[in-house]
Formats: structure tokens, C-alpha cells, sequence
């Protein structure tokens, strides 16, 4: 028997609209021990993102609900501190779906389980960032789905996010004119500044549309769709013939409390003439060039190509807050909880 303690968030009852006290709540949970091929794992950080809103609903949607009771899903950086398997011994790091909380156990070689190479000069907690899960899916979407060419215009929403990050400064490499969204003088200085974007549009100064047609005097010929709403309505008019849209998510709509009414891309795409091609994409398309594509993007990190930001909560006990504000963009780049050393 072990004597690890472990907490973990779990939902208690399904929000309606934003999430409320008693929602998600804090509970202590045993450890499992391992049984022959199993690890015990130690979460050291945890990723916050926006998708698991969606799953705290009773919907079906592209992954099942969270179950009430369950941990709340997640990715996390994490220790082998206990095994009995041949392929991880104690000490080594990996990437796992542990959920929201501080321990977990489960088979050795489980779906989406990756042994971290780490590389010099990548910390650790990049890789849930841009050169995670997040990192991944704005690569793929923007090169298998959006094809960038060369003297293209790309347009990508929650640019200064770590989707948002690695679409822009990948498209740039491929030799398109990048053009951010973002909330707030702060983020999209820091886009433009940092990320080396050609420019980037405040969507709170209350310009948007004027703004976003002056920053794409040539239209625009992808567009990497993060949160919908007014955003898109906005990108829509300017889309040139042949625009690809690659859809990656909606978190504008996130906290709505009755999700089929919602306005989503696909209703104000499908609403033009001609109809762009767009579709919705997962990651895990591409589940197959993992390890290679995490390569890549760790490689950037670690030769400074590759510029990110951090926000960073301390504690599991924060993490319910600290998503509350993520979902209303309080967070500046990859949200992140670091839960033990």
C-alpha cells in the first residue's frame, strides 16, 4: 500500500453558463497501486485549456463529457514514481492525461503516454505549451489543413495563446504576412514586438472591423480560427476566393449556457458566396508524427526561433480560478499550473 496524498478536482454538477462554486470541487482521492505494467506518476505541472469547458457539459461533442465525479481532464507533465513496467523506471519524465489532480496511475504504454526527451534550453513546462499539445495543433492546422504559400495573408485569432503563437511565427517562417487578434494594447504589442508579426488587431479598442481591413489590404487567404463570435464575423467579409480555414475551436461560446443556440464559424462560413473551405480539426489527426513534430517545435524553442509566453498558477488548489480567468482571456500566453517541484 502506498502513502501518497493525493487531491484531485472533480466535478460535482454541470455548470450552467460560467462555472459557480460547487461546480468543480477539491477532494481527497486514494492512489491506486500499480499493478504488472503499470506506473504511479507524480503531476509536476498541469495544462489549462480551453476544451475542457466544453466536456464539463452534458453534450455530446467531438470527446465524451467528464463523468459527474471524475477528475477534470488535462494534460500534465509528470514523474514515474513507482513502476512495474520495462519501458518507464522511476525518475522519468513524460506527458500524460493524468486529469486535475496530484498522482495517478495507469498502464505504461496507455494512449497518449510520451516519454519527454527533454532538450537543452526547452523548460519543462513547454511541453503542454508550444511544444505540447497546444504547439502541435497550431502547427498541423496551419500546415496540413491551411497550406500556407509564400506572400499569403494569414490571420490568426488568440494570437498571443500558444496555438495563436506557433501558428504566427511558423507561418511567418513559411513566408506569409501574419496578422494577429488579440485582447488589449499589452498582448498585441507583445505579437508584434515579439513574436514578429506584421501586425495585430486589438478586438477590445472597438474598431475591429476598420482595423482588421487595414491591417489585410490584400484580403485574406487563411484564417486560423480560435475564438469565434465577432471575430469571425469580421474576417469573413475580407476572406479571398480560395481561403482555407482551418477551425480549431470557439471559446467565445464556451461559457454560453445553452451551446445550440450559439452563432458558431460554421454558421457564418457557410453563409457566404462562395462558401470557403473550412473545417474542424483534432490534433490527434496527426497522432502519428508526435514525437517528430514535438522535435520541431522544441528545436525552435531551444535555438530562440521560436518566442512563447507563460502565465503561471501555483498550486492545484488555484486551478479552478485560474480557468475561470483563462476562459475570460486574464491569462497572457500558456495558462499553466505548477503543482509540485
Amino acid at each position: 500500500m502506498n502513502d501518497y496524498k493525493n487531491h484531485a478536482i472533480v466535478l460535482k454538477q454541470r455548470p450552467q453558463g460560467e462555472i459557480q462554486d460547487g461546480d468543480l470541487i477539491m477532494e481527497e482521492r486514494p492512489v491506486r497501486p500499480p499493478n504488472e505494467g503499470e506506473v504511479v506518476a507524480q503531476v509536476l505541472w498541469l495544462s489549462l485549456d480551453p476544451y475542457m469547458r466544453p466536456r464539463m457539459n452534458d453534450a455530446k461533442g467531438y470527446m465524451d463529457p467528464i463523468a459527474i465525479d471524475e477528475a477534470i481532464v488535462g494534460e500534465s507533465v509528470a514523474r514515474i514514481v513507482e513502476s512495474r513496467s520495462d519501458t518507464l523506471k522511476v525518475g522519468d519524465l513524460v506527458t500524460c492525461y493524468s486529469g486535475w489532480q496530484e498522482y495517478v496511475t495507469f498502464p505504461a504504454d496507455a494512449p497518449m503516454v510520451y516519454k519527454i526527451n527533454q532538450k537543452d534550453n526547452v523548460p519543462l513546462q513547454t511541453y503542454l505549451g508550444v511544444a505540447g499539445m497546444p504547439g502541435r495543433t497550431g502547427y498541423c492546422g496551419l500546415m496540413y489543413v491551411g497550406k500556407p504559400k509564400a506572400g499569403e495573408t494569414v490571420v490568426v485569432s488568440a494570437a498571443s495563446g500558444p496555438v495563436g503563437t506557433v501558428v504566427g511565427q511558423t507561418a511567418k517562417k513559411e513566408g506569409c504576412r501574419v496578422v494577429g487578434v488579440a485582447g488589449g494594447p499589452d498582448k498585441c504589442g507583445f505579437v508584434v514586438e515579439e513574436l514578429g508579426f506584421d501586425a495585430c488587431v486589438d478586438y477590445k479598442a472597438g474598431n475591429l472591423e476598420e482595423d482588421l481591413k487595414a491591417a489585410c489590404p490584400d484580403g485574406i487567404d487563411i484564417y486560423f480560427e480560435n475564438v469565434g463570435g465577432a471575430v469571425t464575423r469580421a474576417v469573413a467579409p475580407l476572406l479571398n476566393p480560395g481561403a482555407r480555414v482551418p477551425i480549431c475551436g470557439y471559446v467565445s461560446a464556451y461559457n454560453a449556457s445553452d451551446m445550440a443556440s450559439v452563432e458558431t464559424p460554421f454558421h457564418v462560413l457557410k453563409a457566404l458566396d462562395p462558401v470557403p473551405e473550412h473545417r474542424f480539426f483534432l490534433v490527434t489527426e496527426w497522432q502519428d508524427k508526435h514525437q517528430e513534430i514535438t522535435g520541431i517545435l522544441a528545436g525552435r524553442i531551444a535555438n530562440g526561433e521560436l518566442k512563447y509566453r507563460e502565465t503561471i498558477a501555483e498550486g492545484l488548489d488555484n486551478a479552478v480560478d485560474t480557468f475561470k480567468g483563462m476562459l475570460k482571456g486574464q491569462n497572457f500566453g500558456k495558462q499553466l499550473v505548477r503543482v509540485a517541484d
